[in-house]
């Protein structure tokens, strides 16, 4: 496990090549990164839509982690092949790979589809697993560049650039992905990626040299292959295993364990024999290599883990739309570009970046801590207030162990060494984010079980029944999918829909009215009515209960009246005999004489009568009647509004509650960060001296 020795053909890009021609590739670099930095937080705020549309709650964290996958598993890779073929053509390959991918992830779930890999949300999954295998080489290749154009005096600075890449992203992501979800759709997330990186595709093949680092030794495909099969099974692993896809103790998860476990064994067995192995295991022994992977396998799982829970967060619970979960995102990101650029001017001055990390890292346990406070009830502002310290508490993790690294290894293996260490770093957010995800998965389920059975104790009569009933269904596993993927509506939304609904019932029962009848055919609150009242909307009459009524008694008063004027006593006591009619009315159709039937005066003269009195009985009985539905059905309503508010808030608090326990798994994710900065040395940036300035020099490219 020797160092590899300086190649002879190398050319050190950052004496001979211009500040003006460093300029021009720093910003293609940009510009490439910034595609990818924007695709993790773009698609972040469309989720919880994207969630609802594709029916797929149980796969929400695998939309990221299958993106992550890939991209992990890759970057070393990318690494060593930029190391051997130069930064140029390996990052236009990522670009191109990337762009099918996001043209793909915007077709998911269309019709034209089928159920190709089971269904829309699993497509999608798979086509975000193809946008990870091109934005590894733009991750990978991006920050080794910088180390190939500048001395390591100017590194903190230009690395502190990259971080606000990240941060611009981060603002620009949040609020273009939340416009075009609310505006458009949520497949414009994907499909914004198109125009963007043709335009950086076309810059970095005009105006990017080469940038190859002289190496000239043979890919190590051995290597390459023996750690994507390491790390695949790994991360499935580990990813079935904590959400519940498969028991730990399963044969698919201890072949998966078996399978990585071999591939390590194996890989480490060739890396130790290649001439220029994928992953030099001489890093390892490099203390600032050593503990900087550890410290940024911790920042990978805890930074990710922040925004993406917090825009489901602000959806789920506080019930704002994409756009405002979007903005929400900003005071981070502030705090990120100001932390990332601030920490890299400072280090810069400084000659260390050891104190800036640490002290970064303890504003991020702080910010953690404060987002671990957040319930049901939490202020939108107080959310914002949040995310501004931890902004500041991350913003100086994405330049400084970045530049650290690369202070430590030989100028010519620094892009392995940079793809290596964010390798690490990716592993930990793909890992943090499938345990997060499955962490919000069984919590939701669990919450939402037992903030039902609150909501049923603190009720009573049918509304208790039906509570209770749905969560003992969620403890069984069927969980009504409505409690877990839809965002709930605000108390005085539902509200205001139940007034609605009584408005339309009240006119529906009274009159019939056609409009109110039609109403309540589409409202989707007719429901969520326990079984006894949507059995009595579709049974309102057209013209409403006085209408059935009066046809009744039309029909009765008919039949009376062939029976009278027929003058047979025969068919009166026949009539008569109805036990439907009014016993008054009874009473007077058997007193009838046969003498008075026979007369067709005395029988007009009965009949008048007979119709007064039916007129009386209808009037009396139609408001009886109308009053007895209306009471009933309105007594439904009240029903359901109180069930569909105690659903809204059993769904608010149990998503506040599990989301809130991940950001207190991410303290000690912040504090074992802390912990492994701690070990690391604090090297000397070497510094300018006073009036000292970069070579003139100038390449062509």
């Amino acid at each position: 496990m020797t160092t590899t020795p300086e190649p002879a053909g190398r050319i050190d890009y950052a004496k001979t090549l211009d500040l003006p021609t460093k300029r021009l590739i720093l910003f293609g670099v940009l510009l490439g990164l910034f595609l990818s930095a924007l695709d993790q937080t773009i698609v972040s705020t469309a989720m919880p839509r994207i969630t609802q549309d594709l029916n797929g709650l149980s796969l929400y964290s695998w939309v990221t982690t299958a993106y992550l996958l890939t991209n992990t598993a890759l970057v070393p890779i990318y690494g060593k092949l930029s190391d051997l073929y130069g930064r140029k053509p390996i990052l236009m390959i990522g670009i191109v790979v990337f762009l099918i991918g996001s043209a793909l992830c915007g077709l998911a779930g269309e019709p034209f589809l089928g159920n190709l890999f089971g269904g829309g949300m699993m497509q999608l999954v798979v086509f975000r697993g193809l946008q990870g295998v091109g934005a590894a080489a733009l991750g990978s290749v991006a920050f080794a560049i910088i180390a190939d154009l500048f001395e390591p005096v100017d590194r903190p600075r230009y690395q502190g650039l990259f971080g606000a890449v990240f941060g611009l992203s981060s603002v620009i992501g949040p609020l273009l992905g939340g416009f075009l979800t609310d505006q458009v759709s949520w497949r414009w997330v994907f499909y914004v990626n198109l125009p963007i990186g043709l335009v950086a595709l076309a810059f970095i093949a005009s105006k990017m040299p080469r940038l190859d680092s002289g190496l000239q030794a043979k890919v190590d495909w051995l290597g390459a292959f023996l750690i994507l099969v390491f790390a695949v099974p790994l991360l499935l692993a580990l990813t079935w295993g904590a959400d519940g896809h498969s028991a730990w103790g399963s044969p698919l998860i201890l072949g998966l364990f078996g399978l990585s476990a071999a591939a390590l064994v194996a890989f480490l067995v060739v890396e130790s024999r290649h001439e220029s192995p994928i992953l030099p295991l001489s890093l390892f022994r490099n203390p600032t290599f050593a503990w900087g992977a550890l410290a940024r396998f911790m920042i990978g799982a805890g930074f990710l883990g922040a925004i993406l829970f917090l825009s489901l967060y602000l959806v789920q619970v506080q019930g704002v739309s994409a756009t405002a979960a979007g903005t929400a995102t900003i005071p981070l990101t502030v705090g990120l570009i100001v932390g990332a650029i601030g920490s890299g001017q400072l280090a810069s001055r400084m000659g260390r970046y050891k104190p800036l990390m640490l002290i970064g890292l303890m504003a991020a346990a702080l910010g953690f801590f404060a987002l671990s406070t957040l319930n049901a009830d939490s202020s939108y502002n107080s959310v914002v207030i949040r995310m501004v310290l931890l902004g500041l508490g991350l913003g100086p993790a994405l330049p400084l162990y970045t530049t650290a690294l690369q202070l430590s290894v030989k100028p010519w293996e620094i892009g392995v060494a940079t793809s290596a260490g964010q390798f690490f770093q990716q592993m930990g957010s793909t890992i943090g984010t499938a345990v997060f995800g499955a962490i919000l998965t069984a919590g939701v389920s669990s919450n939402l079980a037992t903030q039902f059975a609150a909501q049923a104790a603190s009720n009573q009569g049918t509304v208790a029944t039906t509570l209770q009933g749905i969560s003992d269904q969620i403890r069984a596993g069927n969980a009504p999918e409505g409690d877990r993927n839809q965002a709930p509506e605000r108390p005085e939304q539902i509200r205001a829909r139940f007034a609605t609904l009584r408005q339309n019932v009240t006119r529906a029962i009274q009159s019939g009215d056609p409009a109110a009848l039609n109403a309540l055919k589409t409202d989707k609150f007719i429901a969520s009515l326990p079984a006894e009242a949507r059995a009595q909307f579709t049974a309102i009459p057209e013209g409403g209960v006085a209408a059935q009524v009066g046809a009744g008694f039309a029909q009765t008063g008919a039949a009376i009246e062939a029976a009278v004027s027929s003058g047979d006593p025969a068919q009166v006591r026949a009539v008569a005999a109805n036990p439907a009619l009014p016993a008054e009315l009874r009473g007077r159709l058997n007193a009838l004489p046969a003498q008075v039937l026979a007369s067709p005066q005395a029988r007009a003269q009965v009949l008048a009568g007979i119709r007064q009195a039916l007129a009386q009985g209808e009037a009396a009985a139609a408001r009886q009647a109308t009053q007895q539905a209306l009471n009933a059905a309105l007594g439904g309503i009240n029903d359901g509004e109180k069930i569909t508010l105690a659903r809204a808030r059993a769904a608010k608090v149990a998503f506040a509650d599990t989301i809130s326990s991940i950001y207190r798994y991410s303290i000690l994710v912040a504090l074992l960060a802390f912990l492994a900065t701690l070990m690391m040395p604090n090297l000397q940036i070497p510094r300018r001296e006073k009036g000292e300035k970069a070579a003139p020099a100038h390449v062509e490219i």
